[in-house]
This record gives structure tokens, sequence and C-alpha cells, in this order.
């Protein structure tokens, strides 16, 4: 029955429903006729009333809503707009300037914002015709913008490692109950942050590295800005416009992530300094006004109904997935796969990776990581690790065509004349660069664990 589950609830999803409702129905559904054969105990329901109880006065999660508002808050106050110029007149004069300009503004916008769709799509808007007239291969000017954007998913403050760390923060201290450690261990979200630091800005310097090999291997495809066209840019005072771009989303960052790892505030806490500093900056700009903040509201107030109807809608499936002996069932089949636990993570991160071609990262974080995560935890995996292995795995899922969400964020903003096929090239060797560093953190998980032992050690 729960194998049934699974495929039901994937044939709705295909059918075009929204994942929500999907996944509550399809739950209420197999519970009523199993409770009618006489398969199913309706006792697990009465779960329920206290799990939604608990997502109300979850604190973690009342971050969301506030990164959320400070990501759109940002997109409105032309902060991309006024980056991507900045890092044209500091690095316009190089080969491979531009794209270089754009991983860097990615790298900015992901800590600000931590919006993979709409980094993607304002990225795509703002550069990729800027790069193309300017003679960039259009192969590789697609696959850095994708790339750029979806670092949103890694570099911290981003909501997936929000979500992913209340989620695992829970399968953790279920871990070691299992295991009959009746004082558990907490892992935080802080913690996560701090170990998606470092294997993010590892992700950056790779893609720079690789972009750079290619600047000087073929020349061509990505070639300097013309003299005149630097020269213009960098004019008079340039200095302090550059600072003028820079600094406001630097201290911005700064002032959330410095607050979470110096102890001084909760990731909840550093979500509202971040969303008061997003509104101070689009005043700073001249961008903030009442229509543009009621603009700001609305989007915030849709993008977090659906992250908790969503939320709603696995607590539901969960409960019923468990009440038909489906962990029991998960747990059997990772224990027992040949490999032991290298076995285990591998196939959990294929299956993620194939279902991040059709889930958004919410509905995997909420679905997939509550079943699986307390069996791979109890088999002694660090949390950390575990949590920044599957945002890189999904990362790497939403850039693989054909189906990587990233792609249909840059086809749906790209120039007519960029084909399909030249997006696909163009993120293939970034996909590989995801590879390797999901290779590298496999075989140095310090990599990931360090830091957050470092500080909160």
């Amino acid at each position: 029955m729960p194998l049934w589950m699974f495929l039901t609830v994937a044939l709705v999803l295909l059918l075009g429903y929204p994942v929500a409702f999907t996944l509550a129905g399809t739950a209420l559904i197999f519970a009523f006729v199993g409770q009618a054969a006489g398969l199913f105990d309706p006792a697990f329901l009465e779960a329920l009333p206290n799990r939604l109880f608990g997502i109300m006065t979850n604190e973690t999660l009342i971050a969301v809503p506030l990164f959320v508002f400070m990501g759109v808050m940002l997109e409105r106050s032309k902060v991309a707009e006024n980056l991507l110029d900045t890092m044209a007149a500091l690095f316009g004069s190089l080969r491979g300037g531009l794209g270089i300009s754009v991983t860097l503004v990615g790298m900015l916008l992901a800590a600000s914002t931590g919006i993979v769709g709409a980094t993607v799509v304002t990225m795509g808007l703002l550069s990729l015709p800027t790069m193309l007239r300017r003679g960039y291969s259009p192969a590789l000017a697609s696959g850095t913008i994708c790339a750029a954007g979806t670092l949103g998913q890694i570099i911290p403050p981003s909501i997936i490692l929000v979500l992913l760390g209340d989620v695992l923060s829970s399968a953790y201290q279920q871990a070691q109950l299992d295991m009959g450690i009746f004082a558990p261990e907490t892992v935080s979200v802080g913690d996560l942050f701090a170990g998606a630091l470092i294997p993010g800005l590892v992700l950056v310097g790779l893609y720079l590295a690789y972009l750079l090999l290619v600047a000087w291997l073929k020349p061509a495809s990505m070639p300097a800005m013309d003299a005149g066209e630097v020269a213009a840019l960098r004019g008079p005072g340039v200095v302090r416009r550059v600072a003028g771009a820079l600094l406001p989303p630097l201290v911005l960052i700064v002032a959330v992530l410095g607050s979470i790892m110096g102890g001084l505030a909760t990731p909840t806490e550093a979500a509202s300094v971040g969303a008061m500093g997003a509104i101070l900056l689009a005043l700073s700009q001249r961008q903030f006004s009442l229509a543009i903040l009621r603009d700001v509201a609305r989007s915030t107030t849709r993008v977090t109904s659906m992250v908790f109807l969503i939320l709603i809608g696995a607590s539901v499936f969960s409960l019923v997935f468990r009440g038909y002996g489906g962990d029991e069932l998960v747990a059997e089949l990772l224990t027992g796969l040949p490999g032991g636990t290298f076995g285990a993570v591998l196939v959990v991160m294929l299956v993620m990776f194939l279902l991040g071609f059709v889930l958004d990262f919410i509905e995997i974080t909420f679905v997939v990581v509550p079943i699986v995560g307390p069996i791979l935890l109890a088999m002694g995996l660090d949390p950390v690790w575990l949590g920044v292995m599957i945002a890189i795995n999904l990362q790497t899922s939403f850039l693989t065509p054909p189906f990587g969400f990233a792609l249909f964020y840059l086809r749906g903003v790209a120039p007519a004349e960029v084909k399909t096929g030249q997006i696909y090239r163009g993120v293939a060797p970034f996909i590989v660069i995801q590879l390797l560093m999901l290779g590298l953190l496999a075989a140095w998980p310090a990599v990931a664990t360090w830091l957050p032992g470092v500080v909160y050690g």
C-alpha cells in the first residue's frame, strides 16, 4: 500500500493537480479505503491536529516568510542591476569578465535573496542579452546564468536550508530515540548555514576556475568588453559607485549571517533583520513606495501560503504512510542494500535527484526527507553533512536537462535566437562541477562539518 500511495501521488501530479492537495487528498482516500478494508488504523489520523498545531507554533518556520520578503524586496530594489553594472566595470576589460561578473552577482544575490527562480529570471533578463550582444557563446552564457542562479540553493541564508534544518532536526532526534538515546543532541538551522558556507564558496570558486579556463582556451567564446565601453562604465566617481552598489548587500549579508553564527540571533530573528535591511536598501535606492510594499507583501503571502499548504499536505501523507508501515518498508529496503551506509546514501541521493525533475525542493524536503532522514542518521551519518549533500544534490537536479527547473526559468525569458539545445549544452560542464563537489563532500565530510564545529563547538 505505501508503494501504491507513492505511485498514485506521482500519477495525480502528472495530471497537473496542486501538490499540497494531491498529497493530502491521496493520503485521506487511502486512509478511508484502508479503514473500510481493515488495513489501516484510523488512530494514526488522531495525531494530525497536534501536527498542525506544531507547524503553527514552530518558531523556526517564521523565518520562511521573512526571508521570502527580504528576497522579493531586494529583487524590486534593482540590486541585481546595480551589481551587474559594477562588476562589469571591474572585470569587463578581462576575457570572460562578463561571465565572472554574472557568477559573482549570482553569489551575492543567492546570499541576499535565496530564491532560485527569481535569481535565474532576473539574471536572464538583465545579463543574457548583454552577453549575446558582446559576442558570448549562447551556450556558455546560458549555462553561466543557470549555474549562478541556482547558487541560492546552497549559499546561506537559503530558504531550502531553513526548511531542511527544521526537518533534519526532527529526523535527528527521532533517529537518536530509535537508537535508545533519550537525551538527544539537536541540529539547528544555524548549524546548516555554517555547514553550507564553505561548500558554497568552493562551488563558486570552481565555477570561476572553469570560466577562466574557457576564456584562456577559447577566447572567441568569451571576448573582453570594448575598451571604450569599459572606460564609460568606469568613468569619474567609479569608486563611489562601486562602494554604493557593493556595500549595502554585503552589509546586509554580514548582518544576517554574522548575527546567526555569532550567536547574537536565531535564524528567525536574523531573518527579521534581513527583511528590515531590505526595506532600508530599497529606500536608499529610491525604489520604495506603498505600491511596491503592497506588491512585495502579496508575493510573500503567496509563496508562504504555498510552503505551509505543502507542509500540511505532507504531514497528512506521512501519517498515513506510517500507518501502512511505509517507514518500516523503507528502513528494510535501505538497510538491506549492498554497500551498507554508502549504498543507502547513494540510492537516496539518486532517488532525490530524479524526484528533483518533477518536484520542487519544498515537496522533497517535506515528503522524502522525513521518511529517509531518520534511517540514514541512525546509520551514523552527520546531519549537517547529510543536509548539505541533499541541498547540492537538488541544486544539480535543477540544472540537469531535460527537466531541470532552472532551465525552464531561463527558457521563459531567453531571446528566441537562443535554442533550448544550446541551454542544455551550456549547463553540462556546470553539472560536472556540481557532481565533483558532491564527490569532494563524500570524500571529505569535514568540508561541511568543520565550520559548525568551530562556530558552535
